[in-house]
C-alpha cells in the first residue's frame, strides 16, 4: 500500500480510536462533541483554504495547498466518523464506482441523491 494511503488509514483509525473514547480531551473528541454543525463548518473553511491555496504560485504555494488539503482530508474523516462511516467505507464506494462514467453514475443515482 502506498504510504499515503497508509496514512490516511493510520489517520481514520487514530479519528476512530478517539471517538471511542468521547471523555478523553483531543481536537477530534471536540470536533465530534460539536455535531456536524461544528465539523461541517470547519469543512466548508478549510475547502475555502484549499480553493485560495490552489490559486498561489510557487514551491509555497504548492506546500500550502498540499497542507490545507490535508487540514480538509482531517476534517472530512472525522465528519464520517460522526455518521459511523469509515474510509474503508468511502474507499468500497469509488471501488464501485470504477470503471463508470461520472455523468453515467449520477444519472442512475435515485432522484434525491443527484446533485442539482
Amino acid at each position: 500500500m502506498p504510504a499515503g494511503l497508509r496514512a490516511l488509514d493510520e489517520l481514520d483509525r487514530t479519528i476512530a480510536a478517539r471517538a471511542a473514547q468521547p471523555a478523553s480531551v483531543s481536537y477530534t473528541n471536540q470536533l465530534l462533541a460539536g455535531g456536524i454543525a461544528a465539523i461541517g463548518a470547519k469543512i466548508v473553511e478549510e475547502a475555502a483554504e484549499v480553493v485560495a491555496a490552489a490559486g498561489e504560485t510557487g514551491d509555497s504555494g504548492r506546500d500550502h495547498l498540499i497542507a490545507e488539503a490535508g487540514d480538509l482530508l482531517y476534517h472530512l474523516l472525522v465528519l464520517l466518523r460522526s455518521r459511523d462511516c469509515s474510509l474503508a467505507d468511502v474507499e468500497a464506494e469509488l471501488a464501485r464506482r470504477a470503471g463508470v462514467s461520472g455523468l453515467t453514475e449520477k444519472a442512475l443515482r435515485p432522484p434525491s441523491q443527484r446533485p442539482a
